[in-house]
């Protein structure tokens, strides 16, 4: 038995690492001590939670004021969620701007995780059975009533009924119970297919400067587990309710709607890209075009120069793409009107031309090269 552990921890601590990667390269491990963290506090809030839309609500708030500890774990696992989000986006970004989407393989298991985290994310939100979770499902399942033909079939197998009811919240439940093991194994072959590339560089190119992974870059992400745990303390025990919506506090009421229906702020952006177009099917196709358009950048990747830092222009335009990334989530808060939804459709035309302007940017340079 102990060999066999031998086996198995050996290679990972000794693993050849690019002695030249930054601090920009701690999002993965963060990322795995954030899904360990709503593992363990989802769980013990499993304990007390029911899935009843008469007792959701008041479970939630009895875990608040009579579990012992009940109002921590709850806070731990809701910002949890955000500082998941935050630290996954940083870890796209990073890998867009340092191209690491040249391990394809690697590349397309993030994008899987992604899009099994906003699922996990979204059935999540619906559980506290608060006004915003309510009228948030009710919205965003009603999309899928756009696909033709099969729409509304769709629509009221995934409610159990013609309404939201108990059936919808039970399997919601039961999908955000499960959908993290499933999670967890993605991770698992996202990170052999790492494992067997290596990891990228800032400079991109074969670097075969390397050392291994223990003891230097243990060191190096637990200065990084040292900085978010601080950021991470600082919002759940300070600002444990910065990043919630004011609705929630109000239990599910189908007769009142409120003012302005929204997401968690993770989903804004594509909540935004959503509302930017007027037609909904095209909406629907726009909102999912928004996280797999990511898996095209492998094949938009056809330059001379290994990486983004010896491309002026596109570096200047990864910096838009980010601004666009925040303007959308921006208004994605705003009240569906003048001048919100004519910024959300010109700022979507932007997110999107990012992806093949880049491409033509790189090929410009390359002439020039």
């Amino acid at each position: 038995m102990k060999k066999k552990l031998t086996n198995i921890i050996f290679p990972l601590i000794n693993l050849p690492t690019p002695s030249n990667i930054s601090f920009m390269w701690n999002f993965g491990s963060l990322l795995m001590i954030c899904l360990m963290n709503q593992i363990m506090t989802g769980l013990f809030l499993a304990f007390h939670y029911k899935t009843d839309i008469n007792l959701a609500f008041q479970s939630i708030i009895n875990m608040n004021r009579n579990i012992n500890f009940g109002w921590l774990i709850r806070s731990f696992h809701a910002n949890g969620a955000s500082m998941f989000f935050i630290m996954m986006y940083i870890h796209i970004s990073r890998g867009i701007y340092m191209n690491s989407f040249n391990f394809k393989m690697t590349w397309i298991m993030g994008v899987i995780l992604l899009l099994l985290t906003m699922m996990t994310a979204f059935v999540g939100y619906v559980l506290p059975w608060g006004q915003m979770s309510f009228w948030g499902a009710t919205v965003i399942t009603n999309l899928l009533s756009a696909i033709p033909y099969l729409g509304n079939s769709i629509v009221i197998w995934i409610w159990g009924g013609f309404s939201i009811n108990n059936a919808t919240l039970t399997r919601f439940f039961s999908i955000h119970f499960i959908l993290p093991f499933i999670i967890i194994m993605f991770t698992l072959i996202h990170l052999m297919f790492l494992h067997m590339t290596g990891s990228n560089n800032p400079l991109g190119i074969n670097n075969y400067d390397k050392i291994t992974f223990s003891p230097y870059f243990i060191i190096k992400d637990l200065i990084g587990l040292i900085m978010f745990l601080w950021m991470f303390l600082i919002l759940t025990l300070i600002f444990p309710y910065l990043l919630n919506d004011n609705n929630n506090f109000i239990m599910a009421n189908s007769l009142i709607t409120p003012n302005h229906i929204q997401p968690e702020w993770y989903f804004l952006f594509s909540y935004s890209i959503l509302r930017a177009i007027p037609n909904k099917l095209g909406g629907v196709i726009a909102l999912m075009s928004s996280i797999l358009i990511l898996l095209i950048m492998p094949i938009l990747n056809n330059k001379k120069l290994p990486n983004n830092k010896f491309y002026p222009l596109n570096k200047i335009m990864f910096w838009m793409f980010m601004m666009t990334f925040f303007m959308l989530t921006w208004i994605g808060t705003q009240s569906v009107e003048y001048p919100f939804i004519e910024m959300g459709q010109i700022f979507t035309i932007m997110y999107f031309l990012y992806f093949f302007l880049n491409y033509y940017l790189m090929k410009f340079w390359d002439k020039m090269i």
